[in-house]
């Protein structure tokens, strides 16, 4: 087992040093057979790693499914090659962890991991999950917890990227239903919300341009002056990006 495999077992079963040695016996011996498991199936050891997380992402506790999708942000951290192998399984797991329906601990632990590994594939192979990751995303930009709103400001940007020709229609779509929120939260109470929101804005701007032979109002129509007056006063540089690429 390496290194990698070891510390993700750490974290899933964390042993308590504080606890009488008589108290941690079982907890040493249960960690000590998954180790030995996993020594010993030297064929495919990392599929069985795949198996537990996979497991514990689906516990009904949630401090497990919690560690079990920062297990899976380890891996892709360290191991990325790994990760490629398992690609399904391991998007599967985090767009399960992305919707869980109680734990804001755990959906900003998918986000961040979707984050990591999204950059390390460039997108490449995401199929119908990139259709469940920007609807769950798209909600989560408007939440009230600000870590939250911070990585889905992140993730959403890089699938602005990633969207292609494949889901660029509808990603149009969702960019387009989510403007209000994007103008909103360029002034977000939270520094580094604001900041990412500002990034991502500008990765979707080019979702945001209306061809001439679709439109149907008045260049003064078109104009939202209270909007300009806004951006000329706090984002000036942003505002002038807007005018360059025929947003505003």
């Amino acid at each position: 087992m390496d290194q990698t495999q070891r510390r993700i077992l750490d974290q899933l079963f964390p042993i308590p040093t504080s606890q009488p040695k008589k108290k941690r016996t079982p907890m040493m011996s249960f960690f000590s057979k998954v180790s030995g498991k996993l020594s010993f199936q030297k064929r495919e050891p990392l599929k069985t790693m795949f198996s537990i997380l996979a497991e514990k992402a689906r516990d009904p506790s949630a401090k497990k499914r919690h560690m079990a999708m920062k297990g899976l942000g380890t891996l892709a951290c360290e191991a990325p090659g790994k990760v490629r192998k398992y690609k399904k399984m391991v998007l599967d797991l985090l767009v399960r962890g992305l919707y869980d329906p109680v734990s804001s601990e755990v959906i900003y632990e998918s986000m961040t991991t979707l984050s990591i590994i999204l950059g390390k594939i460039q997108g490449k192979g995401l199929g119908s999950f990139f259709i469940d990751i920007t609807l769950q995303t798209r909600i989560l930009l408007d939440d009230e917890n600000d870590s939250l709103r911070y990585s889905a400001f992140v993730l959403f940007g890089q699938l602005a990227a990633f969207a292609g020709r494949k889901w660029k229609k509808f990603f149009t779509t969702q960019v387009k239903q989510t403007q209000d929120s994007l103008l909103i939260h360029l002034w977000d109470r939270n520094p580094q919300v604001a900041q990412a929101c500002k990034t991502t804005f500008r990765a979707c701007s080019s979702y945001l341009r209306l061809r001439k032979e679709y439109s149907f109002q008045s260049e003064e129509e078109q104009r939202n002056p209270k909007l300009c007056r806004q951006l000329s006063h706090y984002h000036p540089e942003l505002l002038q990006f807007f005018y360059a690429n025929k947003i505003l």
